[in-house]
């Protein structure tokens, strides 16, 4: 048996329908932007390996640095130790995250890490109920906890794990487990129609609200759908005016994908927690971060254990995942990558020109390394079917894009080169 037969008898792969599934492809390396199959074909990586492979694959220096790690320490129990690479990397991202910040929590991907910012957040109201309870002289479980809800917009997604599904819009992701998911308050995108009807929603659960979670300016699985920077900083002052804490989801926007380091910084109103993954390790290891402010921390440094935050993972702080992501902050600085960043903006900004003047598309869109449209084929719906047409008709010109539904979008990495940018546009053209 060939490997594909093999994985064919043996393994499922994900946000995938089974029936009738068509054979996946064997990919046996990868450089820079290329994928190579088992006949060395080659395909441009034009959405970055699930929008995580940010510095290219393969890349020498962090394989070197996970090698080198390897061979000292690969992992340790992160409860009760601690090493070198969590300990750097927790102070390099507090020094270029938003202003604010004060501690680091880690995690294995993303989901984890808004697991961690929901269960942080709504504990972060449950330690301070146990504090009025005793000073009331009665017992916790007799007072409501009233700060045990999560606001989150429609369209959203946040992961695949329980928490994460919760805050995630009802769509066929959750479909299935729509009656066992926590109750969530749910708001459209701020638009100047809507914004006045959102305030009033919120105000009217405002007692209720924990958090507040979103994917700053661009909600990624959802279909790349982008909103108003001034309207969205208007909504996060009047929810912070609520005492309501913000989460910002940065797990996709994060590390340069909308032309900032993190997408939080084209806004005004900081978010009190932000969640790291995909782009934090460049891409080559599993790791993720949740990021909260002193105000948040401050509230579990009490004597009574019953307050600690009973969280963690059997890989919490992986040491060679830790080494990876510490190599990747070190080509940030290096290569001046937000300089590349801003010259793919630009070129993104110049080939939606061309976009606009197509038939058969619409809303062209341009957020940093961000390009996405819709095909008009079909519904606007992330089972439309067009995707697989415009897959297999752009992996047969060597370039990988994976549409979501008939949502287009490429998200590539850093290093791709000119030629090869250029490279994705024509065959974009050739197949639209």
């Amino acid at each position: 048996m060939n490997l594909i037969e093999r994985d064919l008898a043996s393994v499922w792969h994900p946000f995938t329908p089974q029936k009738n599934m068509a054979a996946p492809l064997a990919i046996t390396k990868a450089k820079g932007s290329f994928l190579f199959d088992e006949n060395n074909n080659s395909y441009i990586d034009a959405i970055s390996s699930w929008w995580v492979n940010i510095h290219g694959h393969a890349h020498e220096y962090i394989a070197t640095k996970i090698y080198e790690q390897a061979l000292t320490l690969e992992h340790i129990i992160f409860a009760g130790f601690t090493h070198e690479p969590a300990v750097r990397l927790a102070e390099r991202l507090l020094k270029i995250l938003p202003a604010g910040f004060s501690r680091i929590f880690y995690s294995d991907d993303g989901s984890t890490s808004t697991e961690v910012a929901i269960k942080m957040a709504i504990q972060y109201w449950w330690n301070q109920s146990m504090v009025n309870s005793e000073q009331l002289g009665v017992s916790s479980e007799k007072l409501p906890v009233r700060r045990n809800k999560i606001l989150a917009f429609t369209n959203a997604y946040h992961g695949d794990t329980f928490g994460a599904m919760s805050v995630s819009d009802r769509s066929v992701f959750t479909l299935a487990f729509h009656d066992v998911l926590m109750e969530v308050v749910l708001i459209d995108t701020p638009d100047e129609s809507n914004i006045n009807f959102i305030k009033e929603k919120i105000t009217a659960h405002a007692d209720s609200i924990a958090a507040f979670i979103y994917e700053p300016l661009v909600q990624g699985a959802g279909g790349m759908k982008m909103y108003s920077v001034a309207l969205m900083d208007e909504l996060l002052h009047f929810i912070k005016q609520k005492n309501i804490l913000c989460i910002a989801d940065e797990v996709m926007t994060g590390f340069g994908r909308t032309g900032k380091l993190f997408a939080s910084e084209h806004l005004q109103t900081k978010p009190d927690i932000i969640c790291m993954s995909k782009g934090l390790t460049g891409g080559t290891m599993a790791l993720g971060a949740t990021a909260c402010t002193d105000k948040i921390y401050q509230v579990f440094v009490q004597d009574d254990a019953r307050k600690t935050f009973f969280h963690g993972h059997s890989f919490t702080a992986n040491p060679l995942a830790c080494a990876a992501a510490n190599a990747s902050l070190d080509l940030f600085e290096e290569n001046n990558t937000m300089k590349t960043v801003e010259h793919i903006t630009q070129r993104n900004i110049a080939f939606a020109q061309q976009l606009k003047q197509l038939k058969g598309i619409k809303n062209v869109r341009v957020l940093g390394t961000i390009l996405a449209f819709e095909v008009t084929k079909g519904e606007d719906a992330y089972l439309n079917n067009v995707s697989q047409t415009i897959i297999k008709k752009a992996m047969e010109k060597g370039v990988y894009i994976r549409p979501l539904g008939n949502t287009v979008y490429i998200m590539p990495p850093y290093c791709i080169t000119d030629e090869e940018l250029g490279r994705v546009y024509r065959v974009l053209l050739e197949v639209l």
